[in-house]
């Protein structure tokens, strides 16, 4: 793991493959509910999901 990654909760995965997440991303990231997008990434040599907000010209914040 990489050492900016800040560990936040542990959360069970739903029957119909949703995932919460905690309330803390709301006051720590700029992102509103039900309008922030998310793009998910795999590091299978960490086994990792990623999320990334997805900017609106359709690059990703942050790379």
């Amino acid at each position: 793991m990489k050492e900016s990654n800040i560990y936040l909760d542990t959360y069970v995965l739903q029957q119909d493959m949703r995932i919460r997440l905690p309330k803390s991303i709301l006051s720590n990231l700029q992102i509103e509910k039900g309008k922030t997008k998310f793009d998910v990434f795999l590091d299978s040599e960490n086994k990792s999901l990623v999320l990334k907000i997805h900017s609106k010209d359709g690059g990703i914040i942050g790379e």
